[in-house]
């Protein structure tokens, strides 16, 4: 069930609301008007009149542009109806567009507070909505995940499958995640000499997805009406690598689970936000959870353990 919080629209709703408004300027007939009057500018392009017509013609032209637009967007929004996975906007029309964010989130964060044993309602009220960072160190310590991962479990789990929705390089040669596990085996065991690398990327498999959670279970501080999404997200490398600075198009929070290995997370506010935020550091160890909104927080990560680590989470609504 998705928690619609006090004062915020629901997409139902905001969808509706665009349609009326994309329908409303269909009504407008701003594109046949404005083409009308540009053949009315070159029919009369010789005449007196041309001064005074061609500032016209040229308000015409930009809203017949922006008719376009708006008539594109109604289309897509039609056809489409917001599906991300179909048509992806570019990462750089997404920074650019991107709203601008309560600094609230971050206002009076001097650290990322460590805890243990915090119950489901206290989690809600401090940690789970308000973007606020926070590491819970008993969360999956007893989990068997922290025993049964590693680099060949997770080799055998994906043998001759494609079962990642989404793959992210970073900084290596690697296309896919057949190419990560196609990899020697001295570089899989972190031998002297050997490349270093960090990947990571969505479980899209229900089969292995489901062999995945008979190793690890919905996070205990999670409050009841929350419900964890269904895709996992892995992320896994060698020692002095990791994610270089960035921010994530993503629905919601997500909960991050350090399985093996430490990872060392710097988290930079948003943008408007500098002179108000703090840049914060911490590292998460194995057994430990990292609760962040990644979509809000700038992030960068390290790994600085000698083993190699792998990390798994989720987003929650």
């Amino acid at each position: 069930m998705t928690e619609i919080r006090q004062g915020a629209k629901s997409p139902e709703l905001l969808r509706d609301e665009l349609a009326i408004v994309l329908g409303k300027v269909g009504d407008l007939k701003l594109a046949s008007r404005a083409a009308k009057l540009s053949c009315l500018y070159l029919k009369l392009k010789r005449s007196p009149l041309a001064v005074r017509l061609k500032r016209k013609a040229s308000l015409g032209l930009a809203v017949l542009a922006l008719a376009c637009a708006l008539r594109w967007a109604r289309t897509y929004y039609e056809n489409v109806r917001f599906d991300r996975c179909l048509l992806d906007v570019p990462s750089f029309a997404r920074q650019v567009f991107r709203p601008a964010e309560d600094c609230s989130i971050c206002q009076d964060v001097q650290q990322v507070e460590k805890i243990a044993r915090i119950d489901a309602e206290l989690f809600e009220e401090r940690y789970a909505y308000s973007g606020r960072p926070v590491v819970i160190t008993d969360a999956a310590a007893d989990w068997t995940a922290m025993e049964q991962f590693s680099f060949a479990f997770l080799k055998q789990l994906y043998e001759g499958r494609e079962a990642d929705c989404q793959f992210f390089p970073y900084e290596t040669e690697f296309r896919s995640l057949r190419d990560v596990f196609n990899m020697s085996a001295g570089r899989a065991l972190l031998r002297a000499g050997t490349r270093p690398w960090y990947v990571g990327w969505s479980n899209c498999d229900e089969t292995i997805g489901a062999i995945l959670r008979q190793h690890y279970r919905r996070p205990y501080f999670l409050p009841d009406t929350a419900e964890s999404e269904k895709t996992d997200w892995l992320f896994m490398g060698s020692p002095g690598y990791g994610a270089p600075m960035h921010v994530d198009d993503v629905e919601y929070p997500s909960w991050q689970a350090q399985i093996r290995g430490r990872k060392r997370w710097i988290l930079e506010p948003p943008r408007e936000c500098h002179y108000v935020c703090r840049r914060l550091e911490v590292t998460v160890d194995p057994g430990e959870i990292l609760v962040l909104d990644t979509n809000k927080w700038y992030h960068q990560t390290t790994i600085v353990s000698e083993d190699i680590s792998i990390t798994i989470g989720a987003e929650y609504d």
